[in-house]
């Protein structure tokens, strides 16, 4: 092969794997949400900038899924980057907070980059929080390797002092004022909050890279919130949702959080408010104590799964063979595909769960405390998964126990939640969750 013909086959290589990427980093574009009455006394909250920091897109996220705006306006992005989100990366492309300042056009965070800039700059919006995770504990003096002016953990940045602007200028008092307030709520000592003014306009080259000082060169309030890496999931957020709602308060935004504040209280949160459906709602899947590997799960025949998440950070990802449900950081499930045409019916079901007769819906997730019994449905076949009775086809009309389901085939890694499908013909009608345990 000749030089030229091996440069131009070279070229082509990477036009293909440019385009590759950018193919990638659309189908991961970020959630844009809106609450409260919309004015020009925006805040605007970012999260996952960098996926490697999950305190700051999860209180995020919980803003987003978790809190009732009463009073004022609230726009939240709880997962800007996330393709690095999803691949527990800072940036698989580069560091997206050193990206604003100049960005070439074939660089796969452009779009994303364009996109936030457009939120920035809007008009309503007037206050900008960036959060973070950061390394250690940030300290004036330098204390040891952990707690020195090198460490970023713990500490509300701003750029500059004061910004020439008709409100919240005053960039330094604000962030006192938020730290003041953290502080009065701290979990222990250590933890303590400190302002960290990085006064980038006198020459720190790396922060005028940044999406902070991009706001504030255009005339927006801008602050960054970092919590240490020290710290775990839980004690992130909650001193990230504490830094939030000092910014709410000094804005004059009213809320309700719908949760205590409290590290015990934001795991459970975390870890168990969470559930996908699938084909406008023909299955619902709880996902807080998913197993790792669900088989046989009903996929549309054409293969495309549409699905509904309760959190912005909850995506399906198709692997090889499988689906994986990710949540954040985390690969909560893998489904095994069993491709089937599906059919629409609204009709209701009725089952006697204890004895007691009910009306439910394909999707409903419904308890039993000793059993259950499907009544029979004209042109459908019911197949209780887990429940094997050779005498039977259609398993309707069966007054089936607690102890008659195999553990093993639940969906969550209790034994206590069963899949109940309904076909019609090689057709899948849709599916009920049944769990002896609430």
């Amino acid at each position: 092969m000749n030089l030229g013909i091996l440069q131009l086959f070279r070229i082509l290589l990477i036009f293909i794997f440019l385009q590759n990427l950018n193919a990638d980093v659309k189908s991961f574009d970020f959630d844009f949400i809106k609450k409260g009455e919309q004015d020009d006394n925006t805040l605007l909250i970012i999260g996952g900038i960098q996926g490697d920091e999950p305190g700051a897109f999860m209180a995020a996220s919980l803003i987003a899924t978790h809190y009732d705006i009463k009073k004022g306006s609230v726009w939240v992005i709880p997962n800007l980057n996330f393709y690095s989100i999803i691949k527990r990366s800072r940036g698989p492309y580069g560091d997206m907070n050193r990206k604003f300042a100049a960005l070439s056009k074939n660089d796969p965070d452009y779009n994303t980059v364009e996109r936030i800039k457009k939120y920035i700059k809007s008009e309503e919006v007037k206050l900008i929080l960036n959060l973070h995770d950061g390394s250690g504990f940030y300290r004036e003096k330098y204390i040891n390797n952990k707690m020195s002016p090198r460490r970023w953990g713990q500490c509300s940045i701003v750029d500059q002092s004061k910004l020439d602007i008709d409100r919240y200028g005053n960039l330094e008092e604000i962030s006192s004022k938020v730290v003041e307030g953290i502080n009065t709520n701290l979990i222990r000592e250590r933890d303590v909050y400190h302002v960290k003014n990085t006064k980038t306009r006198l020459g720190d080259k790396e922060m005028e890279k940044t999406l902070t000082y991009f706001a504030i060169n255009n005339g927006k309030a801008a602050f960054a919130n970092e919590a240490s890496k020290e710290l775990n999931l839980q004690e992130r957020v909650y001193y990230h949702l504490l830094a939030i709602e000092e910014y709410m308060k000094i804005m004059g935004i009213e809320f309700e959080r719908k949760f205590d504040i409290s590290t015990v209280e934001i795991k459970s949160v975390i870890d168990n408010d969470i559930f996908i459906s699938f084909y406008d709602e023909k299955i619902k899947l709880p996902l807080s104590k998913v197993r790792k590997l669900l088989r046989y799960f009903p996929i549309n025949k054409d293969g495309d799964l549409v699905f509904t998440a309760s959190n912005p950070l909850m995506t399906i990802v198709k692997e090889g063979k499988e689906y994986i449900i990710h949540y954040g950081n985390r690969k909560l499930a893998k489904l095994h595909p069993d491709y089937i045409k599906f059919i629409e019916d609204e009709r209701d079901i009725n089952i006697s769960i204890d004895g007691v007769k009910k009306s439910i819906k394909f999707g409903d997730i419904v308890y039993a405390k000793d059993s259950f019994n499907i009544e029979e449905v004209s042109d459908l076949r019911v197949n209780v998964i887990g429940y094997v009775n050779k005498k039977h086809k259609n398993e309707v009309g069966i007054n089936i126990n607690k102890k008659d389901v195999a553990k093993r085939f639940s969906i969550d890694k209790n034994g206590n939640l069963f899949r109940i499908e309904f076909y019609q013909g090689d057709k899948f009608a849709g599916m009920v969750l049944l769990g002896f345990e609430k």
